[in-house]
């Protein structure tokens, strides 16, 4: 028969054991999610950037696969061009990421200065939507089409993550004051 001592640290090194190797698991764990979170945050600043230096041929190249056989590179350029007058983008808050295998929600504030019809400091609060293709994060926000087909092959990320309206404000008198989108003020 066995001694207690001999079974005890028996016991003992199988029970340290497993728990260096849970401990491992773990710590890998963790270090895989901030990896992905860095990743996107990384990407959504980028794109901001190259937003905000007119680099918007780049931009292109930023758009998941669906959304650039719907719109041409020229086209995007155009259109952002022209917009170039009305705004002019300041800085970007990141705020919180969350990652599910290839799809990622971000919560992001852009700040600008508006030229018109306002000329003054707006910010525009928008959940971006990114997918991971090639091993790249591609932003889908505005893609309806791309995000509702991500969304509806995850349900549980949809459920925990539903689209939400953006909303833009304009500073006036030192107060955000939010102004409806997708109407013309007079």
């Amino acid at each position: 028969m066995r001694s207690f001592p001999k079974i005890l640290m028996k016991n003992s090194l199988s029970i340290i054991s497993t728990l260096v190797f849970a401990l491992l698991l773990s710590t890998a764990a963790a270090l895989a999610a901030p990896s992905d979170q860095s990743d996107v945050r990384a990407a959504v600043q980028h794109i901001f950037d190259q937003l905000k230096n007119g680099q918007y041929a780049a931009l292109y190249d930023a758009l998941p696969a669906s959304a650039r056989t719907r719109i041409s590179r020229e086209r995007l350029v155009q259109g952002l061009q022209r917009s170039q007058n009305a705004f002019q983008l300041q800085r970007i808050e990141i705020g919180s990421v969350s990652v599910s295998g290839n799809l990622a929600v971000v919560d992001t504030t852009m700040f600008a200065h508006i030229a018109k019809p306002f000329d003054g400091d707006g910010k525009l609060v928008v959940q971006q939507y990114l997918i991971r293709e090639d091993g790249k994060w591609k932003v889908a926000t505005g893609d309806n089409e791309t995000i509702n087909r991500f969304l509806k092959s995850n349900p549980g990320f949809a459920r925990r993550f539903p689209i939400k309206k953006p909303r833009a404000l304009i500073n006036q008198n030192g107060k955000w004051i939010e102004i409806p989108l997708g109407q013309r003020r007079s």
